[in-house]
């Protein structure tokens, strides 16, 4: 899809090493950026990274996510009061995450 960028709403930063889900990749440290965004054009459609895609309600989100570091990044969406919500982290499993440090700045 096209989309036009918003505002930032989120820094986060996986700061371990950790393997992929085949077990023998490394997946480096990494920061990622979280902006708010408005679907402007194409067609919403599944790529490489994705098996599936739909429009959801943002309320409804939650229901479908099941990774911990990406619920806890979509959480910090939903609560998002005007300042931006900084989050590091380390991927435990593919099934936790272990937040070091939390904070609005």
């Amino acid at each position: 899809i096209e989309a036009t960028v918003s505002h930032l709403i989120s820094v986060v930063s996986n700061t371990a090493i950790h393997k992929w889900y085949d077990g023998v990749t490394d997946v480096p440290t990494k920061v990622m950026f979280d902006f708010v965004c408005k679907a402007v054009g194409g067609e919403l459609a599944t790529s490489d990274e994705t098996s599936d895609c739909r429009w959801v309600p943002k309320e409804n989100a939650l229901d479908l996510i099941t990774l911990p570091a990406i619920r806890m990044r979509y959480k910090a969406y939903l609560n998002f009061n005007g300042s931006v919500n900084y989050m590091e982290y380390v991927t435990a499993t593919t099934s936790e995450c272990n937040v070091k440090l939390q904070r609005n700045v």
